[in-house]
């Protein structure tokens, strides 16, 4: 999973034909560390539908600041630039994807 940052955020994730889903994560963040499993497995299964990243609170704190998270793991998914869908909280894959499935 690509790792983005303050600087790579608007071409990476912004600028992107796929939707896109960030993780704001942190390396103390135990549900991080769980959800990235389930993230990889999905990145492999879509992705040619939905682009994955990770983004670290700790080393962004300008994009993290400009879409108010304040607790990871948030997930929050991109289309066209814009924000549609924000998850706080690790959550198993088979339910991730029924809460993707309308952006997919």
């Amino acid at each position: 999973m690509a790792e983005v940052t303050d600087a790579d955020f608007a071409a990476e994730v912004k600028d992107s034909e796929l939707p896109v889903l960030v993780q704001f994560t942190a390396d103390w963040c135990g549900p991080c560390r769980q959800l990235a499993p389930v993230l990889k497995g999905i990145a492999l299964e879509e992705g040619d539908r939905l682009k994955i990243v990770q983004l670290d609170v700790d080393r962004n704190p300008q994009t993290t600041i400009a879409y108010g998270v304040l607790a990871t793991p948030t997930l929050m998914v991109f289309r066209d630039g814009e924000p549609v869908r924000s998850m706080v909280g690790a959550r198993p894959k088979r339910r991730l994807l029924q809460e993707l499935a309308d952006v997919l």
